[in-house]
């Protein structure tokens, strides 16, 4: 009788220590560190030009009519047709017949007569109130790998084909955010870092002036301090390929102001260092400058991250529909608590001393998204952290396409593939995945656009 065959035993048995010993290399010195560094950036920037154009430079696609009339401007493409037909001197796009392309430019012009010329109950232009500030929007969560520069990249590139002007500020050293957009940071004088540093500078002027009055000693003013008290945020905001999306871009050395931040506390305590961002936004016209400004913070609660939370009218927190991610978000809303309650217990036991009103940490809106929603796998956990979250949580779940992953091969957004490259089916439900995401947030936005302006009226009365 034929013996069946023997289940060899599992890999990690009957390792051989000498054969073992052979395959290692020499003991890694920190030098090793360096060339695996330099291999890697090579390779990073290889691979993030595949989506650049031959020169070098990252561009954005054209249009469709198709496209146009279906997602951007709310027309019949006939009447699209025609209307540039009677309007020469509109945009008239590249190609023959009806199969002709356009620049976001283009759409954008076409946007402004559209709302001068057409039917006013339509939608050409996005709702943006006279005299209230650009909305304020970061994503954040101090687990990696959830989802977090993807969703604010894409809710940058919704915002800005939805008509919006937006700025992307770029926290994370990583630059991923920055390589999407086609950023170009050498160092940190091309980051956030010299726009906080010149909010803390300010301040020591400020102090200094004090202490010559009261004839005590100034806080000195280091060479990065004076230099950064001359500097201006244009310095830094770089053009991208969109026509309305602008960047402060970030590179491995604004990990340093992880480093510097508190060290200037705890050279002044009368510092407020999370107000360093919200600061430069308001001091340098930003917040009048941009509709919509959306902040891609670390994944880590580090000073970077809590001036972008400070300075946060809706907080965003991406995660994915598993136990880990679900654990990990519910201990950043607990370390989201302990940090910003402490700040307003330690702020406010000054402000008491000194007969000042007491401060406090508000945001208009907070969501968990989930992202990378398998439906088929994840439903049931999906379902039950959003009955723990609760009015946390968007209704709309951001599934993943392969369209998704395609486009991310190319360093680019899905918004920047262009749909001939797949079923057109597959493009509209890969569009769809970011579109939703936009609808919620924008609703979130427009909100609270609205309450402002009743605020603003009712204590004008």
């Amino acid at each position: 009788m034929a013996q069946p065959p023997k289940t060899p035993p599992p890999p990690y048995f009957n390792i051989n220590p000498e054969e073992a010993a052979k395959k290692l290399t020499d003991p890694i010195s920190t030098a090793r560190f360096a060339k695996a560094a330099a291999f890697a950036s090579k390779g990073r920037d290889d691979l993030a030009k595949r989506g650049y154009a031959p020169d070098g430079n990252k561009r954005l696609r054209r249009f469709s009519v198709w496209e146009i009339c279906k997602y951007l401007i709310p027309v019949a493409p006939a009447h699209f047709r025609r209307v540039l037909k009677q309007n020469e001197s509109l945009p008239q796009g590249e190609g023959e017949g009806g199969a002709k392309w356009f620049t976001l430019e283009d759409v954008l012009k076409l946007r402004d007569h559209f709302a001068s010329e057409g039917v006013s109950t339509r939608e050409y232009r996005p709702y943006r109130p006279e005299g209230v500030d650009a909305k304020v929007i970061s994503v954040a969560n101090f687990k990696g790998g959830v989802g977090k520069t993807s969703t604010a990249a894409h809710l940058a590139m919704s915002a800005a084909l939805d008509g919006y002007r937006v700025l992307v500020i770029d926290l994370d050293s990583q630059g991923s955010m920055t390589s999407i957009m086609g950023g170009q940071v050498e160092d940190e004088w091309q980051t956030a870092f010299p726009l906080m540093a010149k909010h803390y500078a300010q301040h020591v002027a400020a102090e200094n002036e004090v202490r010559a009055a009261a004839g005590q000693a100034p806080i000195p003013l280091d060479e990065t301090l004076t230099e950064a008290l001359g500097f201006a945020a244009k310095q830094v905001i770089q053009k991208t390929h969109w026509p309305n999306i602008d960047l402060i871009g970030a590179q491995l050395n604004l990990y340093w102001a992880e480093f510097q931040v508190p060290v200037w506390r705890m050279q002044m305590q009368s510092w407020p260092l999370w107000d360093a961002l919200s600061g430069f936004l308001e001091d340098e016209g930003l917040y009048q400058e941009y509709d919509i400004i959306i902040l891609d913070t670390p994944p880590a609660l580090g000073y970077l991250t809590i001036n972008a939370l400070a300075a946060a009218d809706i907080l965003l927190i991406p995660l994915g529909a598993s136990f880990l991610e679900f654990d990990s978000t519910g201990r950043f809303f607990d370390m989201l608590y302990s940090t910003f309650a402490s700040i307003e217990d330690g702020e406010n036991a000054m402000r008491r001393q000194h007969g000042l009103e007491e401060m406090r940490f508000e945001w208009d809106a907070v969501r968990a998204l989930i992202t990378r929603f398998d439906a088929a796998q994840q439903t049931d956990l999906a379902n039950v952290i959003q009955a723990y979250f609760g009015d946390f949580m968007t209704t709309y779940r951001q599934e993943m396409t392969a369209m998704v992953g395609q486009a991310g091969e190319q360093v680019n957004g899905i918004y920047e593939a262009d749909y001939r490259e797949f079923n057109r089916d597959t493009y509209v439900r890969g569009r769809e995945t970011f579109d939703r995401t936009w609808a919620e947030v924008k609703e979130l936005i427009l909100g609270c656009w609205w309450r402002d302006l009743q605020m603003a009226e009712e204590g004008g009365e």
